[in-house]
C-alpha cells in the first residue's frame, strides 16, 4: 500500500478524539469496584476487541499468533520483551485507571504529554541518540511547565501534587516499552495485532496473579453481573484497543512527527468534555500547564524534523 498522507491524517484525528475521551472513560468506574478489578476487565475487553483481526489475518495467510517463525536467537529475546513489556503494559493500564480517579482526568491527561521528555531521555541513553540545542531547549521548556504542573501552578517543592507525579510514571514506563518492542517490530515478522494480543494476554495474566495475591478476587465475579461496571470497562477497552489500531495505521501514512503533532492537544479536548459532560472544575494552572507543553512538544517536532533533514 503506498503512503495516503490524507488518510494518516484522519486516521490521526481518530487517535486524537479517542485520546481525549479516555481519561473520562477511565474515571467512570464506580467506587464499588477497586482499580485493579476494573483493570482487569478493561484488559479483558481489549482482546475480545482485538481477536477479529487476528483470525483475519491468520485467514489471509499472515500467520496466527504463535504460528510466526523466528530464528532461535531472536526467539528468546523477543520472549523475554514480551513477558517484560506485558508486565510493563499491565502495571500502567492499572495506573492509568487509578491516576483518573486519585489525579483526576485532565491533571492525567495533561501529564501524559510528558511521553518526549522521556523517550529522548531513554533513547539518549541506551540508543545513544543525541539532540540539538533546540531539542534540548524545548525539553527544558517541557520540564518546566510540567513541575508547574505537579505544584498545582505555584512552583513550591511544598506543593507538588504526588498524583500528578504518579500519572508522570505512566508515560516513563510506555517509553521503556516502546523503546524494547519497537526493536521487535523491526527485527521481526511479528505484526502489531499480534503483539498487542501478545501483550494483553501477559498483561492479563500477570493482572490476575496481582488480583490473587494483593487484591479482591472475589470483586472479579461481583463484576461479572454488574452492567454499569462492565459498560465502562468494556467501553474504556474497546477505545484503548481501537486507539493503538488506528495509530498503527496512521505509521503506514504518516511520519510519526506528523501524526503525533495531531494528537498534541488531546488534554484539551479531555478538559473539554469534562467540562461539558462531568462538570469537572478547570483550573488556570491547568490550563497555562497545558498550552506550554503543547508549544514545546510542536517545538520539539519541528526542531526534531530540521534536526532529520539536517543529517541527511
Amino acid at each position: 500500500m503506498s503512503p495516503n498522507p490524507a488518510l494518516g491524517i484522519a486516521f490521526a484525528f481518530v487517535c486524537l478524539g479517542i485520546l481525549g475521551v479516555m481519561p473520562i472513560l477511565a474515571d467512570s468506574r464506580s467506587a464499588a469496584f477497586d482499580g485493579l478489578t476494573f483493570t482487569i476487565w478493561l484488559t479483558f475487553w481489549q482482546l475480545v476487541s482485538a481477536l477479529p483481526l487476528l483470525a483475519r489475518e491468520q485467514m489471509s495467510g499472515r500467520g496466527g499468533l504463535f504460528s510466526v517463525e523466528l530464528a532461535p536467537e531472536s526467539r528468546t529475546r523477543t520472549i523475554a520483551v514480551a513477558l517484560l513489556t506485558g508486565a510493563i503494559f499491565g502495571i500502567t493500564t492499572y495506573m492509568y485507571v487509578v491516576a483518573a480517579d486519585k489525579a483526576g482526568p485532565v491533571s492525567m491527561a495533561i501529564a501524559l504529554q510528558a511521553y518526549p521528555l522521556f523517550a529522548i531521555g531513554l533513547e539518549a541513553i541506551f540508543l545513544g541518540k543525541r539532540k540539538t540545542p533546540a531539542e534540548l531547549a524545548f525539553t527544558g521548556v517541557l520540564i518546566v511547565a510540567l513541575f508547574y504542573l505537579t505544584t498545582n501552578g505555584t512552583f513550591r517543592p511544598s506543593d507538588v501534587s504526588w498524583w500528578s507525579v504518579y500519572a508522570l510514571g505512566i508515560p516513563f514506563l510506555w517509553s521503556i516499552a516502546h523503546i524494547l518492542l519497537r526493536q521487535v517490530l523491526a527485527t521481526t515478522p511479528v505484526t502489531p495485532n499480534q503483539v498487542t494480543v501478545t501483550r494483553l494476554i501477559i498483561s492479563g495474566v500477570f493482572l490476575l496473579a496481582l488480583a490473587f495475591l494483593f487484591g479482591e478476587p472475589a470483586a472479579l465475579a461481583r463484576g461479572l453481573t454488574d452492567f454499569d461496571f462492565q459498560r465502562a470497562a468494556f467501553l474504556l477497552g474497546l477505545a484503548y484497543y481501537l486507539e493503538l489500531l488506528f495509530w498503527f495505521h496512521a505509521m503506514r501514512h504518516l511520519d510519526v512527527s506528523v501524526a503525533s503533532s495531531v494528537t498534541v492537544p488531546a488534554p484539551a479536548l479531555t478538559m473539554l468534555i469534562a467540562v461539558l459532560f462531568i462538570s469537572e472544575s478547570i483550573a488556570l494552572y491547568q490550563v497555562l500547564a497545558m498550552a506550554t507543553i503543547a508549544a514545546a512538544l510542536y517545538g520539539l517536532l519541528i526542531a526534531g524534523r530540521r534536526a532529520r533533514r539536517a543529517a541527511v
